[in-house]
């Protein structure tokens, strides 16, 4: 599904415009990612969890050359989902 079919499965359930809808989608986004980048998570019981994961510095290889390179450590995001979600996908 994209976001414009979630825009419209939203708007449909929740008996509001199609507008509403994409602006309360937004509104979870970007709530979403300024919490993430504050380092804090994001939880929704029965859904799952949006965290923030480390990954270490490490050394990697061009596959086109073989010469090794540096990857640099960095921050990734990652999500865990919930009992309920991993039983109804089951």
């Amino acid at each position: 599904m994209t976001k414009e079919g979630l825009v419209k499965k939203m708007a449909k359930e929740a008996d509001i415009a199609k507008g509403a809808a994409e602006k309360a989608l937004h509104s979870f986004l970007d709530g979403v990612k300024k919490t993430l980048k504050k380092g804090n998570k994001v939880t929704l019981i029965g859904f799952g969890t949006f965290s923030i994961g480390k990954r270490k510095a490490r050394l990697g290889r061009n596959p086109r050359t073989g010469k090794t390179l540096k990857i640099a450590a960095r921050k990734i995001a990652k999500f865990k989902p919930g009992k309920a979600l991993k039983d109804l996908v089951k």
